[in-house]
């Protein structure tokens, strides 16, 4: 088997932003394009803002849902620290999205450990071919700021082998479960995230 045939995801973020859910549907979406799907979960105190990671590993056949560092095609940061932290599990065709959104852990507020000053220019200087995504603004300026991680699904469906609408229709099938006015405001969300996606990737 091809190594280049299996894609590996890697997103990365803090309790409560929707990491796994996000991780969720899109190995949602790969099953339905036909793939073999493995995933890993990191949750280590997720409720009270501690560090969320999921490995996600899509393709013909797959055998370990871990990604090697340096083995990622796509890194999804859903916290712009949190991005800076996982960039080498990138290799060096891959390409990060990654939410500008600052948010300050608890071991930071305490005065454990500092909080990088400019997380994204250190990315930057990683030579990693980045696309910054202001997640957090779009989703205050749809109304509700738990939509951030619909924002960087949307954000990564473009970058994914199988039509970003697969993604879409798995993102709106769970949430329009709970009420279908969610999965209208998701959806919403979604492309936002897209369009963020192509501008950014257009000026990088």
């Amino acid at each position: 088997m091809a190594e280049s045939a299996i894609t590996n995801v890697l997103l990365c973020g803090i309790g409560g932003q929707g990491v796994l859910t996000a991780s969720e549907i899109l190995a949602e979406a790969a099953i339905a394009a036909g793939h073999d799907v493995k995933k890993t979960e990191v949750a280590g105190m997720a409720q009270r803002g501690g560090v969320v990671t999921s490995h996600l590993r899509f393709g013909p056949k797959i055998f370990s849902p871990a990604i090697p560092p340096g083995q990622a095609d796509v890194l999804l940061a859903f916290e712009l620290a949190e991005g800076l932290r996982w960039i080498s599990h990138l290799k060096p065709s891959g390409i990060a999205l990654v939410n500008t959104m600052r948010v300050i852990p608890p071991v930071v507020s305490t005065g454990l450990f500092s909080y990088p000053v400019d997380p994204l220019a250190d990315i930057r200087a990683s030579g990693t071919r980045m696309v910054p995504i202001d997640a957090g603004g779009i989703a205050k300026e749809l109304g509700n700021a738990r939509l951030v991680n619909s924002v960087m699904l949307g954000a990564v469906a473009g970058a994914l082998p199988f039509a970003p609408d697969s993604v879409k229709e798995c993102l709106v099938k769970r949430f329009s479960a709970k009420k279908p006015e969610l999965g209208v405001l998701n959806a919403q969300a979604f492309e936002a995230g897209r369009a963020a996606a192509a501008a950014g990737a257009k000026a990088a």
